[in-house]
């Protein structure tokens, strides 16, 4: 039996009146009762699209052209932003932005966990170009062009945008997309390099370069000399990440670092670590945290999914005791290791699974004064289940998914806690990413 031929797409282009934004940044319209997403189009807009996918409830275009343009359209300040789908929001003012993310976390706590915070707070926001810190880039021979193309992929589909510079990112790697591109096409292994991780600390930037195959000596004297040209660190990655290595400079730890001065605090990571893309916000946002927490100096605070250390340093820096707890044994090591760089003796670390039963483990029967808790997308439902027995009066929550951050609330609120305040944080300028911040306290 042969299967059911689609049906074309209209070619001529759609008249849309737009009425609302998705969560992912589109423009929603309606043709006859059939939702249409609009990529590039704002509430308020009339815009002329094309029609580029359809399916039986709705339909996915492309701005072509804006025929009345709301007074929230701004000039992107990149050059390929219509195409690159790095970012989806360049079009909309840093404004507009933040109400579209703030009324992003207001649906989702109403929808997801019934709940609202007793106060909306001021949003956190950085600079909004050349703040991104961490990345991976595509890399992509095209014979066509007989190019190698590096950046992010296009929108809504797996090819690489055609870029030159990225606005973005940090300068120290936003700058240098096309002397890499020019590098990667002189390398003998050109075709076998399908990835460039980058990550930047204060006072250096590196590039992980994903090998498939061993790199010929003059590759490799290649990357060198690009690492000692452009002040980058150069690794290679042959096979998973934990062959990972670095061969320029030759000598020294494998570590970048940030600082964060408020505490007194420097913080040292491996290139594939996780850490928070934007310095800036990171900063504000770890003192927001503390500040919440109105941490005294006899508290014990615990430090849910800790990583490195981002909060738990900073904690033990006016606490008495604070516990990190992280998944990742790797980060559970580099938390040692920066709290024994800083000095600071009343911090521990510890390694467990927190979305599975947690219970018995030997810090989890202890009693806190204080959490913070900053999970990945998938939230920390397993942990406000119990989060009762730690007996804190205050807990931070740091999020980066406001579906999860809401459904988690109304897990903390129906078991005896108050939602006193919450607010977003522009972790992500220009992309619809909504990081948040919730502060509970405990009902006497």
């Amino acid at each position: 039996m042969s299967r059911r031929r689609r049906k074309p797409l209209p070619q001529e282009p759609v008249r849309c009146q737009i009425e609302t934004l998705s969560h992912d940044g589109r423009g929603i319209a309606r043709d006859n009762g059939k939702t249409q997403f609009v990529d590039g189009a704002l509430p308020g807009e009339t815009v002329m699209a094309k029609v580029v996918g359809s399916r039986s409830k709705f339909d996915e275009l492309r701005t072509l052209e804006v025929l009345e343009a709301t007074a929230e359209r701004i000039t992107p300040p990149c050059d390929f932003a219509d195409l690159c789908g790095g970012c989806s929001l360049q079009h909309m003012s840093g404004d507009a932005q933040i109400q579209f993310k703030e009324q992003t976390l207001r649906e989702h706590f109403a929808h997801f966990g019934g709940v609202e915070p007793e106060e909306w707070v001021a949003p956190m926001r950085s600079e909004s170009l050349g703040y991104r810190r961490k990345a991976r880039l595509g890399v992509k021979y095209v014979p066509a062009r007989e190019s190698v193309l590096v950046g992010f992929r296009e929108k809504r589909n797996s090819f690489l945008t055609d870029i030159d510079r990225c606005v973005v990112l940090d300068p120290r790697i936003g700058e240098k997309i096309m002397p890499l591109r020019e590098l990667l096409h002189s390398l003998e292994a050109f075709r076998r390099v399908p990835q460039v991780e980058v990550a930047c600390g204060d006072d250096v930037a590196a590039m992980v370069f994903r090998n498939m195959d061993d790199l010929c000596a003059s590759d490799r004297e290649a990357l060198i000399a690009f690492g000692q040209a452009h002040d980058l660190h150069i690794y290679l990655q042959p096979k998973g990440p934990d062959t990972v290595h670095r061969i320029w400079p030759e000598t020294g730890p494998e570590r970048l670092s940030y600082r964060l001065d408020e505490f007194d605090l420097t913080m040292a990571f491996h290139p594939m670590d996780f850490t928070q893309v934007n310095a800036e916000l990171n900063r504000t946002m770890v003192h927001r945290a503390i500040e919440w927490l109105d941490v005294q100096p006899d508290d014990r605070v615990l430090d849910l999914f800790c990583g490195l250390g981002n909060f738990t340093l900073p904690l033990a820096r006016k606490a008495g005791k604070v516990v990190g707890v992280e998944g990742d044994e790797a980060m559970v090591v580099r938390g040692r290791e920066n709290a024994e760089a800083n000095q600071l003796s009343n911090v521990e670390f510890h390694g467990a699974d927190l979305q599975a039963d947690f219970t018995r483990q030997s810090w989890a029967a202890e009693g806190f004064d204080r959490v913070l808790i900053d999970p990945p997308r998938s939230g920390a439902q397993e942990v406000c289940e119990y989060l009762t027995s730690f007996g804190a009066k205050r807990v931070v929550y740091v999020s980066c998914n406001p579906a999860t951050l809401a459904r988690d609330a109304g897990v903390l609120v129906r078991n005896g806690y108050r939602l006193v305040r919450a607010g977003v944080m522009d972790m992500f300028p220009h992309t619809t990413h909504v990081e948040s911040m919730a502060l509970f306290e405990r009902k006497e």
